[in-house]
């Protein structure tokens, strides 16, 4: 991977002492003449500069003019005309030194502007998916399945596949079950590439339920002592208002960004046929109650047009695949302002080694095209994501996935619900939601300054978007380019 970073020391001037020390790293990209897919609207804004300061965007203009005799505000993006300086505006890439000033600092800093001619291409937000597991993506289901590894493993497996997830354009994971939080502090703290994570933390469901991946020969299971993943926060089991209402809170505790239960059957899962309902209203509302008083929501893993009624009626605010749901229940979650979250699974992606999950995974398929249509028409809040299991050698499938929403979405309705759409359910959040500074999945003054720049038009070819490698020439994540290969 190419890192184009402009180193941004220099020096800072401190106007009432004229004490001189070093600067903190800091970074001015300015992205010239591209034409740009703001994650909301159809219409591409062409021929425009986009100014990123720090991880911001912070001006989007024709003819952004930079120069020596320029000053850049790192708070505002704004331009103040030095008094006396000569205009020296350029036409190339390349870096440029200019001035950047915080005034309520009352000090200045010498920057390099790291210049990127985007030459007519097309400049989007990056991409988020809203259903990705950043420590089972990359894991073998034996590591996990048959305790032929660890915590290490699994951390050392995941951290390294961010940065692949990183390298096709998703830069922002909606994580709905696992471990990811040492991973996201390392990513967040700049000293691992990868994505930015919401992390739900453990999955959560009643013994025998989705996430119960204890040997049947201990049964019963002996309630005082926790197996070695529900230690390590990868999924977890409980039962009864009160231990749900413990285990609610030790996730969010963790640092949770939503909670993640499981009202129905799985397919990975051993114990619980697809049409089984898991966890009781009174546990249900439980697991609510204790994330609305943390300010933040429920998700839910069920699949049956019963468990997503139920679930919803007792406050789950996002459905993850609901394949089955009926007509009636998609209106319910409508007008409940609920979400659901698919993903466009198809036969091929996986094949199961256990007979009993094979079978249920075909069961599943039947459901797909349905339930795209029926969402779609309804007009339910839908979210998409890939839901990626056990292998890093598959995990590429991720970008094809987006591809895929073209039998059921313009590639501008894809696009849109894998950049501003899935944004807005990250919000549901709310105070929870680690990134604070400015909105997510969209390309507007003010916010993260997370981007890619495609070669060529994905609104007209959305094909473009299944091949990262060859076809996004830049990504960059909060103000950082990870990638670029205009200039090769």
């Amino acid at each position: 991977m190419k890192k184009l970073r402009s180193m941004l020391t220099v020096v800072i001037l401190f106007f009432a002492t004229g004490f001189i020390v070093n600067a903190q790293n800091e970074e001015v990209t300015l992205i010239k003449n591209v034409n740009i897919f703001d994650g909301v609207n159809e219409q591409l804004l062409e021929g425009y500069d986009v100014l990123v300061v720090k991880n911001l965007i912070k001006k989007i203009e024709k003819d952004i003019k930079i120069a020596k005799s320029y000053e850049i505000d790192v708070k505002t993006g704004g331009l103040k005309e030095r008094p006396g300086g000569y205009l020296n505006d350029f036409s190339t890439s390349g870096d440029q030194v200019v001035m950047v000033y915080e005034p309520e600092k009352n000090e200045k800093k010498e920057v390099n502007v790291n210049v990127i001619d985007g030459a007519g291409r097309t400049l989007m937000p990056g991409l988020i998916d809203a259903h990705w597991h950043t420590t089972y993506a990359y894991t073998p289901a034996p590591v996990l399945f048959l305790n032929q590894g660890d915590m290490p493993e699994v951390a050392i497996r995941s951290i390294t596949g961010a940065e692949e997830t990183l390298l096709r354009g998703f830069t922002t994971v909606r994580d709905p079950g696992g471990n990811p939080f040492a991973i996201k502090k390392l990513i967040d703290s700049g000293e691992y590439p990868g994505h930015r994570i919401l992390p739900s933390g453990p999955f959560m469901s009643p013994n025998s339920g989705h996430a119960d991946y204890n040997d049947r020969l201990d049964t019963p299971k002996d309630k005082r002592f926790l197996n070695y993943w529900e230690r390590n926060m990868m999924a977890m089991t409980s039962d009864g208002v009160a231990e749900v209402q413990l285990r609610t809170r030790d996730i969010l505790k963790y640092g949770a960004t939503q909670i993640k239960i499981c009202t129905g059957g799985g397919v990975a899962s051993l114990y619980d046929p697809l049409d089984v309902s898991e966890y009781s209203a009174s546990e249900v509302k439980a697991a609510v109650e204790e994330a609305t008083n943390y300010n933040t929501y429920v998700h839910s893993h069920v699949y049956t047009d019963e468990g997503v009624r139920s679930s919803v009626e007792n406050g789950v605010m996002c459905i993850e695949h609901g394949f089955f749901a009926s007509e009636a229940t998609l209106k319910l979650m409508k007008e409940k302002g609920a979400w659901i979250s698919l993903q466009p699974v198809a036969l091929e992606d996986m094949k199961w080694d256990d007979p009993i999950s094979q079978a249920k995974f075909e069961q599943i398929i039947e459901g797909i095209d349905y339930v795209f249509r029926t969402a779609k028409k309804v007009g339910v809040n839908i979210a998409v994501g890939k839901d990626h299991l056990f292998s890093a050698e598959t995990a590429d499938q991720q970008s094809e996935y987006v591809v895929r929403l073209g039998k059921w979405f313009t590639p501008y309705e894809a696009l849109k619900i894998y950049t501003s759409e899935n944004a807005r359910l990250l919000e549901m959040s709310g105070p929870r939601h680690p990134y604070q500074e400015g909105p997510l999945g969209v390309v507007k003054e003010g916010a993260y300054a997370d981007l890619i720049m495609v070669d060529g038009n994905p609104l007209e070819n959305l094909e473009l978007v299944g091949n990262p490698a060859k076809n996004f020439v830049m990504i960059m994540k909060d103000g950082k380019v990870y990638k670029n290969t205009i200039s090769e």
